[in-house]
């Protein structure tokens, strides 16, 4: 399949059964910016934590510190909970109006037609396609929708933190992906 089949095919679908979703998404959308920002929330308490309660053994930080790391490991945990009820609901819709399209269609297309398929033929492709259209819409968008902006949060609190070694990092990055792809080649050889 060429690349402007499939983008036409995913607008078409994005027009004809997700677009009345749209608000679902935007809110699973503010609900994963939540979650990135308590991961980031997270991995920013982690560093006064460690200097506050056990270096300088402060007693306010103490208590005030963990209750703060429970509160954005608890809205993180909520966020995500909620965000991912909501876009499965959407993906169980999207799925169900394609599988309603499909069997409308089956049933008033001609007998001829029917009979040159085994009707078994028929429900296996509705199911596979309509849950690949599901979990794409399910587990794809959440996840781009999360991971996104949580790799961003993080990146940006890398900066914020110490941004010489962050920009260190950044850089060494893809030299250690060839590092390591070179070796997995080595050692793919060797076995």
């Amino acid at each position: 399949m060429k690349f402007q089949e499939l983008k036409n095919i995913l607008k078409r679908l994005f027009k004809e059964y997700v677009k009345k979703h749209l608000n679902k998404i935007l809110v699973a959308l503010v609900l994963s910016l939540i979650v990135a920002g308590s991961t980031s929330g997270i991995a920013w308490l982690l560093d006064p934590a460690v200097k506050k309660i056990f270096i300088e053994q402060d007693k306010v930080f103490a208590w005030s510190i963990p209750l703060l790391i429970v509160v954005a490991f608890t809205s993180k945990g909520l966020s995500l909970y909620f965000a991912r009820i909501n876009i499965i609901r959407v993906g169980e819709e999207v799925a169900g109006a394609l599988q309603k399209n499909v069997a409308r269609n089956i049933l008033t297309s001609d007998i001829q037609t029917l009979d040159n398929r085994h009707s078994g033929k028929y429900i296996s492709n509705v199911m596979y396609d309509t849950h690949h259209v599901q979990n794409l819409v399910s587990n794809g968008v959440l996840n781009l929708m999360k991971d996104s902006f949580s790799v961003i949060a993080l990146v940006s609190l890398m900066f914020y933190q110490n941004w010489k070694l962050a920009l260190f990092a950044i850089l060494m990055m893809p030299l250690a992906a060839g590092l390591a792809r070179s070796l997995g080649k080595r050692i793919g050889k060797a076995t």
